[in-house]
């Protein structure tokens, strides 16, 4: 990506969100027919990762603003009607995962857990330290946590810099850490920052999101979706990007075919964070089994890229992508016919962040420039 002293301005403009004093313009977004979006909860600033408890609770964790919410809908009308502020003062607790009536909160160099969680919302208990020993280097510390089929937490280690040799074996990768918080294992390797992951339904795989490096250019690397199917994998970064294309300096002497290849290319810098399988049965039976990826959107690429929800649609045997296409769009406004091409980026009132399915199929999204959580819906259409 081109190196242009906008992202202090971006970042600016994109924290001036819609929340402070007025609802986001949800007639903006484009979907299929028959799908709707809606907001689920507004003025939930810094909305970020987003985990289900068992009793309905949404979970959703901050990265700038070091706070972890909890959201009910008491009313059952499809909207939060309470919000619940279960930790403040902590450092980028992006990631949240729930298991065993226990919230996880992971923060740059801890894993944190709040035992019975739901049932004292308003009065949340002191958390135990679940494992405090990851580095504590900001530069993507921010971690996206689950669990996984097999119980153990998942939790990446991202680089320490833009492309770099990792100063330790525990950066860029996936680690998994066991039920007792006893056993650390090192999962993927090659990982540069993966802020999404989840596991495809049937063959229990896992499959995860990749942030490509920046300052080679607009268009390279793409942002990349995997596919790690056993431990032990190395996913390529710093050597080569995107599966084809040889880091200039670091990637000398290597050849790509040495690591395994990206199961789809997302798009350069279009910043592909949250996905989740759609395990749900509101959307349409061809819905079943995709992968929704919520992209933040580019931070300093000329003509900005992403900004949106896209669909990507496996074989029969859940193996291989086949298909992915823009599913709902709208927070970057199209860029005009005429002016500067880099003026929409000034412009984008939302970035999505993270999607969750919800026991009625529903697709939330989390959106932490508009302080939002949408909830998108399906109706037959009539006729």
């Amino acid at each position: 990506m081109a190196n242009r002293p906008l992202a202090p301005l971006l970042l600016l403009l994109t924290s001036l969100s819609p929340a402070m004093g007025r609802e986001p313009p949800l007639e903006r977004i484009k979907l299929p027919p028959g799908f709707r979006i809606e907001l689920y909860a507004d003025k939930i600033r810094d909305a970020r990762s987003l985990a289900l408890g068992d009793k309905g609770t949404v979970f959703v964790g901050t990265r700038r603003l070091g706070k972890v919410y909890a959201l009910v809908d008491t009313k059952k009308q499809n909207r939060a009607d309470k919000v619940f502020t279960l930790a403040a003062g902590l450092e980028m607790p992006n990631g949240v995962a729930f298991k065993d009536g226990a919230l996880y909160v992971a923060e740059v160099s801890r894993v944190l857990r709040y035992d019975d969680i739901e049932r004292n919302l308003d009065d949340p208990p002191r958390p135990s330290v679940f494992r405090s020993d990851y580095p504590d280097k900001s530069d993507h510390g921010w971690k996206f946590i689950a669990f996984g089929p097999d119980g153990w937490l998942y939790v990446p280690v991202g680089a320490p810099c833009n492309a770099c040799e990792p100063p330790e074996r525990i950066y860029e990768s996936i680690t998994r850490i066991s039920p007792d918080g006893k056993t650390r294992e090192l999962f993927a390797h090659g990982v540069r920052n993966t802020v999404g992951f989840d596991w495809q339904p049937r063959t229990k795989i896992l499959w995860f999101t990749e942030n490509g490096r920046d300052d080679l250019g607009d268009d390279t690397p793409d942002d990349e979706l995997d596919r790690a199917p056993q431990p032990g994998m190395h996913f390529g970064f710093p050597y080569c990007h995107a599966g084809t294309v040889p880091d200039p300096e670091l990637g000398r002497g290597r050849s790509c075919n040495n690591y395994t290849a990206p199961s789809a290319l997302l798009g350069p810098h279009v910043a592909a964070l949250g996905m989740r399988f759609y395990t749900g049965a509101m959307f349409p039976p061809d819905y079943r089994e995709s992968v929704f990826i919520a992209e933040h959107g580019s931070w300093n690429r000329t003509t900005p890229l992403g900004y949106r929800l896209v669909r990507v649609k496996l074989d029969p045997e859940g193996q291989k992508v086949v298909s992915q296409e823009t599913f709902a769009s709208g927070w970057l406004p199209e860029r005009p016919a005429s002016g500067d091409a880099r003026r929409p980026s000034a412009q984008a009132w939302g970035r999505p962040v993270d999607v969750l399915v919800m026991p009625d199929g529903a697709l939330l999204v989390s959106d932490d420039a508009a302080d939002a959580v949408y909830r998108i819906s399906y109706t037959p259409p009539k006729g």
